[in-house]
């Protein structure tokens, strides 16, 4: 008995297979092509997730003797996807979640005063960043799709409802309560569509999926569209809430950060939502089968592992992502060269998409080393950003941080978190909890587990990074050079 977890992310598609204690019993993953019609512009092609999820899987299952008896799944959020009822094929590219192009479309919109009810309503602010204005503007850009999305052929979603659609042969189109909270359409104190916003960003109701909670018998795979499987649906969540559930945060004020193309930390509120007065999203982390929502602070980083990745491939200074870390550590430090990788926007707490990236302080003594370990003391200058304005929110300062995710395996970045936080970065022996949560929900939904005390146990400690004196200016550089970078693109550029 084992648990198929998906985890169809920004860059690519992981599959596990878990067993009932929590370990990784095999791995799967394939990549899929980024594009980039336009300046800001990111697209991803759903059919490239689909095939991915097909292979990644495949190698999984070929990886262990194991049965799955359950599927859970987690995906990238707030990326759009329209897909023909009848064929499944999609209609056009996902609109990414990092995509700007709704840049004039947010300004409009805010101009108008309606924000303060968004927020009210949903949690969250307005931003190119969130699902609803991605909508609006295929509504206004292509008139031709959006009239099969009104006359019902053409249906739209995020990853994981189209995917879910794929893997059941098009028998469900569902979305759980925490996906949903992020495309800026759901109330999320009541968990259903809004009515006005449906009408405020143009979307009709017949084409979106319903929502259902994060784990229990929510659908089943159809044999003849995935790999010859007919096994239950039993987990859905978004990447970063199934990656709180997968470090068993379960209590009020546990947190969780997790290091990927972006960083995203999230504070566990409990029942009760907490309206952020600090930039922060209010979102719905999971919803249980009797209908009992758990809420959580958000704050969403865009860009952490992304920006090594760009010192890879765009400046070409590294082959591989691992050897940031030595080239930082070859350099005491960074000799006062301060990044910011605003490469698409600020997120929190700035939600600035005229923000771009900048590098202060370059001299003739400046090395490609002391750039690579400004990009390390970028991510974790953001997350602190993040983090302060939880603990002023919640009006409780965090105690420690839990951390998962590709990047948290990068022991220089992590000391350099605990540093500039100044409290300890507790990291797991598994930093793949996206894919585990998913797991989680999937096996509480399904009943091999029956109560989330035993997932608590399951969790296995790596190692903890104590702080160690820190120089504060290099924090206050940091807030300078962030000031410096935002509304540095031009308006009417989306």
């Amino acid at each position: 008995m084992s648990i198929l977890s998906i985890d169809a992310g920004t860059t690519g598609v992981t599959v596990l297979v878990v067993s009932t204690t929590g370990a990784i019993l095999s791995r799967g993953y394939e990549e899929f092509d980024q594009h980039f019609p336009k300046s800001g512009w990111v697209e991803h092609d759903p059919e490239e997730i689909w095939q991915a999820t097909l292979k990644a899987t495949t190698i999984a299952l070929a990886g262990s003797t194991e049965a799955p008896t359950a599927i859970g799944i987690t995906n990238q959020r707030e990326t759009v996807v329209l897909w023909d009822k009848d064929t499944l094929k999609p209609a056009r590219r996902a609109i990414v979640w990092q995509d700007r192009r709704t840049s004039n479309l947010v300004v409009e919109l805010r101009n108008s005063g309606v924000e303060e009810s968004v927020i009210e309503k949903t949690g969250l602010g307005l931003d190119p960043y969130f699902s609803s204005t991605k909508f609006l503007w295929l509504a206004q850009k292509e008139p031709e799709i959006w009239q099969a999305v009104k006359s019902g052929q053409v249906l739209i979603g995020t990853v994981d409802c189209y995917l879910i659609s794929r893997i059941s042969g098009g028998k469900f189109h569902i979305t759980d309560a925490s996906n949903a909270s992020r495309t800026q359409l759901l109330n999320i104190d009541t968990g259903e569509w809004d009515e006005q916003l449906l009408e405020m960003f143009e979307v009709p109701r017949s084409a979106l999926p319903e929502v259902v909670s994060s784990y229990g018998k929510l659908a089943k795979s159809d044999p003849a569209s995935f790999l010859g499987l007919s096994i239950p649906i039993t987990g859905v969540a978004g990447d970063q809430q199934a990656a709180l559930f997968g470090q068993a945060a379960f209590e009020v004020g546990e947190n969780k950060c997790t290091y990927g193309t972006g960083a995203f930390i999230l504070s566990n509120t409990g029942a009760n939502r907490v309206t952020s007065s600090r930039g922060l999203l209010t979102t719905i982390a999971w919803k249980e089968p009797t209908g009992k929502t758990f809420y959580a602070l958000e704050g969403s980083v865009f860009i952490a592992g992304a920006a090594v990745q760009w010192l890879r491939d765009g400046l070409e200074m590294i082959e591989t992502a691992p050897e940031v870390e030595p080239l930082a550590l070859s350099v005491k430090d960074s000799n006062g060269v301060v990044f910011v990788p605003a490469l698409t926007g600020l997120g929190a707490p700035y939600w600035d998409p005229y923000a771009r990236g900048t590098i202060f302080g370059l001299t003739r003594g400046t090395t490609k080393a002391h750039i690579a370990r400004a990009t390390l003391e970028a991510i974790a200058f953001q997350v602190r950003d993040v983090v302060d304005a939880i603990s002023q929110d919640t009006k409780n300062a965090l105690t420690a941080l839990h951390v998962d995710g590709g990047a948290a395996s990068n022991d220089l970045l992590m000391q350099l978190q605990a540093n500039t936080l100044g409290i300890p970065v507790i990291r797991g022996k598994n930093l793949e909890s996206t894919g585990l949560g998913a797991a989680f929900l999937a096996g509480i939904g399904s009943g091999i587990w029956s109560t989330r005390a035993e997932l608590k146990s399951i969790f296995e400690l790596d190692r903890t990074f104590t702080p160690v004196a820190f120089d504060q200016w290099q924090y206050v550089n940091w807030k300078r050079a962030v000031n410096i970078s935002r509304g540095w693109a031009h308006q009417g550029e989306g």
